[in-house]
Protein backbone atom coordinates (compact mmCIF):
# COMPACT_ATOMS: atom_id res chain seq x y z
CA UNK A 1 0.00 0.00 0.00
CA UNK A 2 1.01 3.15 -1.04
CA UNK A 3 2.27 6.03 1.59
CA UNK A 4 3.17 9.38 2.03
CA UNK A 5 6.73 8.62 1.05
CA UNK A 6 5.86 7.28 -2.47
CA UNK A 7 3.74 10.03 -3.41
CA UNK A 8 6.00 12.69 -2.18
CA UNK A 9 8.96 11.23 -4.92
CA UNK A 10 6.49 10.57 -7.54
CA UNK A 11 4.90 13.82 -7.19
CA UNK A 12 8.52 15.66 -6.95
CA UNK A 13 7.75 17.02 -3.75
CA UNK A 14 8.26 17.03 0.26
CA UNK A 15 6.21 14.51 2.31
CA UNK A 16 5.02 17.88 4.58
CA UNK A 17 3.22 19.23 1.21
CA UNK A 18 2.05 15.54 0.15
CA UNK A 19 0.09 15.86 4.26
CA UNK A 20 -0.59 19.67 3.71
CA UNK A 21 -2.81 18.35 0.61
CA UNK A 22 -4.10 15.51 2.45
CA UNK A 23 -5.69 17.96 5.21
CA UNK A 24 -6.30 20.86 3.01
CA UNK A 25 -4.04 22.90 4.74
CA UNK A 26 -3.33 26.23 2.78
CA UNK A 27 0.10 27.67 1.44
CA UNK A 28 0.07 24.83 -1.25
CA UNK A 29 0.27 26.26 -4.92
CA UNK A 30 -2.81 25.36 -6.83
CA UNK A 31 -0.80 23.60 -9.47
CA UNK A 32 1.80 21.59 -6.77
CA UNK A 33 -2.09 20.38 -5.26
CA UNK A 34 -3.42 19.37 -8.09
CA UNK A 35 0.29 17.57 -8.94
CA UNK A 36 0.03 15.74 -5.87
CA UNK A 37 -3.58 14.91 -5.52
CA UNK A 38 -3.58 13.42 -9.48
CA UNK A 39 -0.88 11.03 -7.45
CA UNK A 40 -3.26 10.47 -4.45
CA UNK A 41 -6.08 9.57 -7.05
CA UNK A 42 -3.53 7.41 -9.10
CA UNK A 43 -2.19 5.15 -6.26
CA UNK A 44 -5.80 5.29 -4.74
CA UNK A 45 -4.45 5.90 -0.92
CA UNK A 46 -6.09 6.63 1.71
CA UNK A 47 -4.82 7.81 5.26
CA UNK A 48 -4.83 5.46 7.63
CA UNK A 49 -6.98 6.94 10.14
CA UNK A 50 -5.60 5.20 13.20
CA UNK A 51 -1.88 6.73 13.10
CA UNK A 52 -3.94 9.88 12.41
CA UNK A 53 -5.35 9.45 15.70
CA UNK A 54 -2.69 8.77 17.55
CA UNK A 55 -1.05 11.51 16.29
CA UNK A 56 -3.79 14.05 16.93
CA UNK A 57 -4.35 12.35 20.18
CA UNK A 58 -7.99 12.27 19.08
CA UNK A 59 -10.03 9.45 17.09
CA UNK A 60 -12.79 12.05 16.55
CA UNK A 61 -15.37 9.40 17.47
CA UNK A 62 -18.21 9.82 20.62
CA UNK A 63 -19.72 7.06 21.50
CA UNK A 64 -24.01 7.08 22.45
CA UNK A 65 -24.83 3.91 24.96
CA UNK A 66 -28.74 3.44 25.37
CA UNK A 67 -30.51 0.05 26.38
CA UNK A 68 -32.99 0.27 23.53
CA UNK A 69 -33.80 2.57 20.58
CA UNK A 70 -36.91 4.48 20.90
CA UNK A 71 -38.46 7.40 19.47
CA UNK A 72 -36.49 9.61 22.35
CA UNK A 73 -33.18 8.43 21.42
CA UNK A 74 -33.46 8.84 18.10
CA UNK A 75 -34.21 12.52 18.38
CA UNK A 76 -31.40 13.10 20.73
CA UNK A 77 -29.10 11.26 18.95
CA UNK A 78 -30.44 12.94 15.77
CA UNK A 79 -29.58 16.21 17.59
CA UNK A 80 -26.17 15.37 18.98
CA UNK A 81 -25.16 13.73 15.55
CA UNK A 82 -25.88 17.56 13.87
CA UNK A 83 -23.83 19.68 16.43
CA UNK A 84 -20.99 17.24 16.57
CA UNK A 85 -20.28 16.52 13.03
CA UNK A 86 -20.08 20.47 12.38
CA UNK A 87 -16.93 20.02 14.19
CA UNK A 88 -15.82 16.94 12.75
CA UNK A 89 -16.87 14.53 15.04
CA UNK A 90 -18.80 10.95 14.07
CA UNK A 91 -21.24 9.07 16.32
CA UNK A 92 -21.00 5.01 17.39
CA UNK A 93 -23.94 3.98 18.90
CA UNK A 94 -24.33 1.02 21.05
CA UNK A 95 -27.65 -0.68 22.34
CA UNK A 96 -26.79 -2.79 25.33
CA UNK A 97 -30.50 -4.45 25.42
CA UNK A 98 -30.16 -4.25 29.62
CA UNK A 99 -26.59 -6.08 29.44
CA UNK A 100 -23.82 -5.05 31.30
CA UNK A 101 -21.37 -6.61 29.34
CA UNK A 102 -22.46 -4.41 26.24
CA UNK A 103 -22.01 -1.12 27.87
CA UNK A 104 -18.64 -2.70 28.97
CA UNK A 105 -17.59 -2.94 25.83
CA UNK A 106 -18.51 0.85 24.50
CA UNK A 107 -16.49 1.78 28.46
CA UNK A 108 -13.67 -0.39 27.86
CA UNK A 109 -13.24 0.93 24.14
CA UNK A 110 -12.89 4.43 25.88
CA UNK A 111 -10.42 3.63 27.72
CA UNK A 112 -8.48 2.32 25.13
CA UNK A 113 -8.60 5.51 23.39
CA UNK A 114 -10.99 4.05 20.51
CA UNK A 115 -13.44 6.77 21.57
CA UNK A 116 -13.04 10.04 22.97
CA UNK A 117 -15.62 10.20 24.80
CA UNK A 118 -19.05 8.83 26.17
CA UNK A 119 -22.84 9.76 26.28
CA UNK A 120 -24.60 7.62 28.89
CA UNK A 121 -28.59 8.02 27.85
CA UNK A 122 -29.81 4.81 30.63
CA UNK A 123 -27.11 2.84 32.30
CA UNK A 124 -27.10 -0.84 32.67
CA UNK A 125 -24.28 -0.80 35.45
CA UNK A 126 -23.60 0.83 38.51
CA UNK A 127 -22.62 4.27 38.62
CA UNK A 128 -19.71 3.45 40.56
CA UNK A 129 -18.16 1.16 37.54
CA UNK A 130 -18.99 3.97 34.70
CA UNK A 131 -17.36 6.67 37.20
CA UNK A 132 -13.89 4.60 37.41
CA UNK A 133 -14.06 5.21 33.09
CA UNK A 134 -14.29 8.85 33.78
CA UNK A 135 -10.01 9.09 34.08
CA UNK A 136 -9.96 7.75 30.30
CA UNK A 137 -12.18 10.70 28.75
CA UNK A 138 -15.41 12.52 29.84
CA UNK A 139 -18.50 10.41 30.53
CA UNK A 140 -21.62 12.73 30.12
CA UNK A 141 -25.33 10.97 30.97
CA UNK A 142 -28.86 12.27 30.30
CA UNK A 143 -29.61 10.83 33.42
CA UNK A 144 -30.05 12.46 37.10
CA UNK A 145 -27.44 11.19 39.00
CA UNK A 146 -24.99 13.42 41.36
CA UNK A 147 -21.70 12.61 40.63
CA UNK A 148 -19.00 14.75 40.10
CA UNK A 149 -17.05 13.38 37.50
CA UNK A 150 -20.14 12.42 35.32
CA UNK A 151 -21.73 15.43 34.48
CA UNK A 152 -25.48 15.61 33.69
CA UNK A 153 -27.94 17.43 31.05
CA UNK A 154 -30.94 16.11 32.96
CA UNK A 155 -33.99 18.59 33.55
CA UNK A 156 -36.00 18.44 36.90
CA UNK A 157 -38.86 16.35 35.76
CA UNK A 158 -40.63 17.16 38.98
CA UNK A 159 -40.98 20.32 37.66
CA UNK A 160 -42.50 19.03 33.84
CA UNK A 161 -44.67 16.57 35.61
CA UNK A 162 -46.07 19.45 37.90
CA UNK A 163 -47.03 20.91 34.58
CA UNK A 164 -49.27 17.79 33.28
CA UNK A 165 -50.68 17.76 36.78
CA UNK A 166 -51.72 21.32 37.02
CA UNK A 167 -53.06 21.15 33.56
CA UNK A 168 -55.56 18.35 34.37
CA UNK A 169 -56.64 19.92 37.72
CA UNK A 170 -57.28 22.58 35.87
CA UNK A 171 -59.55 20.82 33.20
CA UNK A 172 -61.30 19.24 35.33
CA UNK A 173 -59.59 16.17 36.19
CA UNK A 174 -59.36 14.77 40.03
CA UNK A 175 -58.91 10.69 39.57
CA UNK A 176 -55.44 10.66 38.41
CA UNK A 177 -53.48 7.46 37.64
CA UNK A 178 -50.05 8.09 37.10
CA UNK A 179 -47.94 5.27 34.72
CA UNK A 180 -44.08 5.59 35.87
CA UNK A 181 -41.00 4.76 33.80
CA UNK A 182 -38.19 3.73 35.15
CA UNK A 183 -37.81 2.86 38.80
CA UNK A 184 -33.79 3.10 39.12
CA UNK A 185 -33.88 6.36 37.71
CA UNK A 186 -33.64 9.77 40.31
CA UNK A 187 -36.17 11.43 37.56
CA UNK A 188 -39.22 8.87 38.42
CA UNK A 189 -38.61 9.35 42.32
CA UNK A 190 -38.95 13.15 41.02
CA UNK A 191 -42.28 12.16 39.32
CA UNK A 192 -43.93 10.52 42.06
CA UNK A 193 -42.90 13.47 44.69
CA UNK A 194 -44.87 15.84 42.28
CA UNK A 195 -48.00 13.84 42.23
CA UNK A 196 -47.52 13.58 46.33
CA UNK A 197 -47.07 17.10 46.61
CA UNK A 198 -49.52 18.05 43.72
CA UNK A 199 -52.36 15.54 45.80
CA UNK A 200 -51.21 17.40 49.19
CA UNK A 201 -51.82 21.03 47.37
CA UNK A 202 -54.99 19.89 46.34
CA UNK A 203 -56.46 17.60 49.14
CA UNK A 204 -56.81 14.69 47.12
CA UNK A 205 -56.34 10.96 47.65
CA UNK A 206 -53.33 10.01 46.46
CA UNK A 207 -53.83 6.08 46.64
CA UNK A 208 -57.64 6.35 45.73
CA UNK A 209 -56.34 4.79 42.90
CA UNK A 210 -53.56 2.13 41.77
CA UNK A 211 -50.20 3.56 39.78
CA UNK A 212 -48.07 1.70 37.84
CA UNK A 213 -44.32 1.28 37.62
CA UNK A 214 -41.54 0.65 35.04
CA UNK A 215 -43.75 1.16 32.09
CA UNK A 216 -42.75 3.35 29.09
CA UNK A 217 -44.14 1.04 26.13
CA UNK A 218 -46.74 0.91 23.49
CA UNK A 219 -47.37 -2.45 24.50
CA UNK A 220 -48.03 -1.44 28.32
CA UNK A 221 -49.80 1.49 26.99
CA UNK A 222 -52.85 -1.08 25.28
CA UNK A 223 -52.58 -3.13 28.45
CA UNK A 224 -53.50 -0.32 30.54
CA UNK A 225 -56.43 0.50 28.26
CA UNK A 226 -57.51 -2.90 28.84
CA UNK A 227 -57.39 -2.49 32.53
CA UNK A 228 -59.38 0.84 32.39
CA UNK A 229 -62.09 -0.63 31.16
CA UNK A 230 -62.36 -3.49 33.73
CA UNK A 231 -62.59 -0.81 36.37
CA UNK A 232 -66.52 0.01 38.07
CA UNK A 233 -64.58 2.65 39.50
CA UNK A 234 -62.76 4.34 36.85
CA UNK A 235 -59.86 7.01 36.74
CA UNK A 236 -60.91 10.13 34.96
CA UNK A 237 -57.04 10.95 33.95
CA UNK A 238 -53.76 9.20 32.58
CA UNK A 239 -50.85 11.02 33.50
CA UNK A 240 -48.15 8.81 31.30
CA UNK A 241 -44.30 8.52 31.43
CA UNK A 242 -43.77 8.65 27.56
CA UNK A 243 -45.79 9.40 24.49
CA UNK A 244 -45.26 6.30 23.44
CA UNK A 245 -46.80 4.88 26.30
CA UNK A 246 -49.70 7.29 25.98
CA UNK A 247 -49.92 6.39 22.16
CA UNK A 248 -50.78 2.48 22.96
CA UNK A 249 -53.31 3.97 25.51
CA UNK A 250 -55.09 6.14 23.40
CA UNK A 251 -54.94 3.85 20.69
CA UNK A 252 -56.43 0.89 22.27
CA UNK A 253 -58.71 2.75 24.21
CA UNK A 254 -60.68 4.19 20.93
CA UNK A 255 -60.16 1.00 19.52
CA UNK A 256 -62.12 -0.58 22.40
CA UNK A 257 -65.10 2.57 21.78
CA UNK A 258 -64.21 4.80 24.86
CA UNK A 259 -64.41 8.32 24.06
CA UNK A 260 -61.28 10.59 24.73
CA UNK A 261 -60.95 13.36 26.68
CA UNK A 262 -64.69 12.55 27.70
CA UNK A 263 -64.27 9.11 29.49
CA UNK A 264 -61.02 9.73 30.32
CA UNK A 265 -58.12 11.92 29.54
CA UNK A 266 -54.38 11.25 28.29
CA UNK A 267 -51.03 13.33 28.86
CA UNK A 268 -48.04 12.00 27.54
CA UNK A 269 -44.42 13.11 27.99
CA UNK A 270 -42.02 14.11 25.48
CA UNK A 271 -43.66 16.14 22.92
CA UNK A 272 -41.80 13.86 20.17
CA UNK A 273 -43.48 13.05 16.56
CA UNK A 274 -45.93 10.68 17.35
CA UNK A 275 -47.74 12.56 20.15
CA UNK A 276 -48.25 15.52 17.06
CA UNK A 277 -49.42 12.63 14.44
CA UNK A 278 -52.32 11.66 17.52
CA UNK A 279 -52.97 14.83 18.65
CA UNK A 280 -52.02 14.32 22.17
CA UNK A 281 -51.99 16.40 24.78
CA UNK A 282 -47.56 15.85 26.41
CA UNK A 283 -45.20 17.98 27.97
CA UNK A 284 -42.65 19.48 25.41
CA UNK A 285 -39.28 17.85 26.72
CA UNK A 286 -36.46 20.50 24.74
CA UNK A 287 -33.92 16.61 23.88
CA UNK A 288 -32.50 18.66 21.21
CA UNK A 289 -30.95 21.05 23.58
CA UNK A 290 -30.19 18.69 25.45
CA UNK A 291 -27.83 16.88 23.13
CA UNK A 292 -26.53 19.88 22.10
CA UNK A 293 -25.69 20.65 25.47
CA UNK A 294 -24.31 17.18 25.90
CA UNK A 295 -21.90 18.03 23.10
CA UNK A 296 -20.63 21.39 24.66
CA UNK A 297 -19.88 19.63 27.74
CA UNK A 298 -17.67 16.98 26.10
CA UNK A 299 -16.26 19.43 23.37
CA UNK A 300 -15.36 22.06 26.33
CA UNK A 301 -13.34 19.28 28.75
CA UNK A 302 -11.33 17.89 24.99
CA UNK A 303 -10.53 21.12 23.43
CA UNK A 304 -10.28 23.11 26.90
CA UNK A 305 -13.19 25.83 25.74
CA UNK A 306 -15.83 27.26 28.03
CA UNK A 307 -18.87 28.01 25.78
CA UNK A 308 -22.12 28.23 27.44
CA UNK A 309 -24.64 26.02 27.87
CA UNK A 310 -28.35 26.50 26.70
CA UNK A 311 -31.13 27.34 29.58
CA UNK A 312 -33.78 24.69 29.71
CA UNK A 313 -37.28 24.54 30.42
CA UNK A 314 -40.51 22.01 29.78
CA UNK A 315 -43.45 23.50 28.37
CA UNK A 316 -47.40 22.62 27.92
CA UNK A 317 -48.30 21.50 24.58
CA UNK A 318 -52.01 21.36 24.96
CA UNK A 319 -54.19 19.30 21.89
CA UNK A 320 -57.44 17.21 21.99
CA UNK A 321 -56.55 14.32 24.53
CA UNK A 322 -57.49 16.68 27.61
Amino acid sequence: MANIHEIAKLAGVSSATVSRVINNHPYVSEPTRQRVQEVIDRLDYVPNLNAVSLKKGMTKLIGIISISFNDSLGSFVRGFTTYAQEHGFNMALFITNGEKERELEALEMLRRKQLDALVCMIRVNEWSVIEHYTKYGPIVTWQRVNIEAIPSVFMDQYQGYMLALEHLYARGYRSIVNVYGNMRGLNTKERIRAYHDFCKKYDLNADAFPHFYGLNSIEAGEQIAHWWGEQSNKPDAFACSTDYLAAGLLTEARRLGVSIPSNVAVVGFDNTEISHLLDLTTIHYPIDKQAENAFIMIRNTLEGLHEELHPLEFKLVERATT
